[in-house]
């Protein structure tokens, strides 16, 4: 058997994390059970299991792939860019961010392994928060932690909106509110 590339290698995970993400999403965590999981994906349980040593080890890629992406694209575009993608986000990758939460909540084992795993990007989203809070561009009166809960909740509410089908045809307008609470005020920019 030839030898797969790196680049092969990451293509194959990729497309069994794709497959998962539907298949957590149509059924849960517990929902989506081995048999389902190689139904979903077209791979055999070795296959898949050669790449994640187990169920909750590709839950565990699949949640830190989709936090990161969502890191990367806050880094990169700002806070507004990550309200405007939540907007037209695949409702499967909804059903995966909820199940998280929902595992975080009732499962000390998952809550456990999710709080060892070291993120870089939580760390860079705190520096980059700290450094737009010391250059002025967000607000200064609330500590840059607070900032970033109610950075949270705001896209978590997006994301449940858009998760339960209620349409936001004034996404615009909600937006624009939402990015001008977190700018300083008048008064803070001048002085």
């Amino acid at each position: 058997m030839p030898k797969l590339t790196e680049e092969a290698k990451e293509a194959r995970k990729d497309a069994i994390l794709v497959a998962a993400r539907r298949c957590f999403a149509d059924y849960g965590y517990e929902g989506a059970t081995v048999a389902r999981l190689e139904q979903a994906t077209g791979l055999s349980r070795g296959a898949i299991f050669n790449w994640y040593a187990t169920k909750e080890d590709l839950f565990l890629s699949l949640a830190d792939a989709d936090a990161a992406r969502f890191a990367s694209l806050w880094l990169d575009g700002g806070f507004e860019e990550v309200l405007r993608a939540l907007l037209v986000e695949d409702p499967a990758w909804l059903g995966v961010y909820f199940e998280i939460g929902r595992r975080l909540r009732t499962d000390a084992t998952f809550r456990e392994r999710w709080s060892q795993r070291a993120p870089d990007f939580e760390r860079r989203l705190e520096e980059r928060l700290r450094a737009l809070q010391e250059a002025g561009e967000l607000r200064g009166d609330v500590g840059w932690q607070t900032l970033g809960r109610f950075m949270g909740i705001v896209a978590d509410g997006l994301a449940i909106r858009r998760a339960t089908g209620f349409e936001t045809e004034d996404a615009d307008a909600l937006i624009a509110l939402a990015v001008s609470a977190i700018a300083p005020s008048r008064r803070q920019a001048r002085s």
